[in-house]
């Protein structure tokens, strides 16, 4: 599965695997607006209801798109929950660990502390998908990871509630893309498969959720429900969080799931450049800006790398130096 996984990686055209990846940057930079202006501007009291939104929305767009032959994915059966395990217990912990640090961390602990993700998603491809990764991509990670940490470093405060949180949510988010890249490879299940099966087994938990919680009470008890300008708001909120689920997908289907985190890290560092000349919330540092260019310079050799390549990052050409991370199997044999 993980070799024909690599080498239909390294097959797509250059220019899919740029256009998906510059379609996740967009789609995930709006969808921050747009959620930004729901809970923040509008003060609307519930992330959870507005995730149920964004679900149901995937679920009725996939179905619709199928029975009108637009798409096509398998029906519904038992075996479908086994093909798509773990992904559902992955989305629910990212979401609720998701959550839990933002509250509880500052922003630029918050930003620190997630670029661990993607040295969590490379281990993660070389003991899953057996990838094998170039020195200089390496480098390219260790230096984003560094600068984050250059960027934070006048932020040090520590709570150690928060830190699990973040480093959890880390651990989810990085099992959740190399999942969804293994799952991908199965052709029974395809892209749209593994979105909508996704989305409809775990709506029905988190809306219970919601309703035990009493979040679900907060949402429907909010007072704009009959504010128009609220209502496309959040109609559109619930689009973008399909058009962005659908983004990640395709985006770990043409590239890889390292990739995929490596364009999210890019695209939260351009929005932090965008804060210092607009919005009057970016608090200038000279540590900080220093972390952010250290951290946008790895990401760019990443991606020349990665754009610029026949090869995928976790391949195996011949003739490229590479570094394999060892995994407990490899160290067996070994010895």
């Amino acid at each position: 599965m993980s070799a024909e996984v690599c080498r239909e990686t390294a097959e797509h055209p250059r220019l899919l695997k740029l256009s998906s990846a510059l379609f996740y940057a967009g789609s995930s930079f709006l969808i921050t607006v747009v959620n930004k202006t729901v809970l923040t501007s509008f003060r609307f009291p519930s992330y959870l209801f507005l995730g149920i939104g964004q679900m149901i929305t995937t679920i009725v767009v996939l179905y619709l798109a199928k029975k009108s032959n637009t798409v096509k994915f398998p029906d519904f059966d038992r075996s479908v929950v086994l093909k798509i395990f773990p992904l559902p217990l992955l989305y629910v912990g990212n979401h609720v660990t998701g959550l839990a640090s933002t509250k509880k961390l500052s922003l630029p602990m918050f930003t620190v502390l997630r670029k661990f993700t993607i040295l969590m998603t490379m281990i993660l491809e070389a003991y899953l998908l057996r990838k094998t990764f170039s020195r200089r991509v390496i480098c390219s990670v260790v230096t984003i990871v560094f600068g984050a940490m250059v960027a934070a470093s006048s932020d040090l405060a520590f709570d150690v509630e928060a830190y699990t949180f973040i480093l959890l949510n880390d651990a989810f988010t990085a099992a959740s893309g190399v999942y969804t890249k293994k799952k991908l490879g199965d052709q029974s299940l395809g892209k749209y498969g593994v979105l909508f099966y996704n989305s409809l087994i775990i709506v029905l938990p988190t809306l219970l959720a919601s309703v035990f919680t009493g979040d679900l009470h907060k949402a429907l008890s909010f007072e704009d429900w009959r504010n128009v300008a609220f209502i496309l708001c959040f109609l559109l909120s619930c689009f973008m969080g399909f058009v962005l689920m659908y983004s990640i997908v395709l985006c770990s289907y043409y590239n890889s799931a390292l990739t995929t985190t490596v364009v999210g890290a890019i695209k939260n560092v351009a929005v932090a450049y965008i804060g210092i000349f607009v919005g009057g919330d970016y608090m200038f540092s000279w540590i900080n800006f220093l972390g952010l260019s250290i951290c946008m310079s790895g990401g760019l050799v990443y991606s020349y790398l990665t754009f610029n390549s026949s090869q995928p990052p976790g391949g195996n050409a011949e003739g490229t130096e590479q570094q394999k991370i060892l995994i407990p199997e490899d160290l067996s044999r070994k010895n």
